[in-house]
């Protein structure tokens, strides 16, 4: 257990700074799934790669967590 702690200790920050920012009134990027699940109705490419940004570290967290539990050949 203590290894997987190290390996998404790095991850595990940016997804909650970064991933998370700004936090108030909701997560920057709960309200662009959001935006993006009722049909992405006037996103544009701005919106696109906020997304993006703060996207990428959740995406990095699970990467490395999937990496983790799945067995190596």
């Amino acid at each position: 257990m203590n290894q997987l702690l190290k390996k998404i200790f790095s991850p595990l920050i940016a997804s909650l700074t970064l991933g998370l920012a700004p936090f108030a009134p909701e997560p920057h990027v709960w309200g662009k799934l959001r935006w993006v699940m009722g049909g992405a109705v006037g996103m544009q490419i701005m919106d696109w790669l906020d997304l993006l940004m703060h996207g990428a570290p959740w995406l990095w967290l699970f990467y490395t967590v999937f990496r983790h539990f799945t067995p190596r050949k």
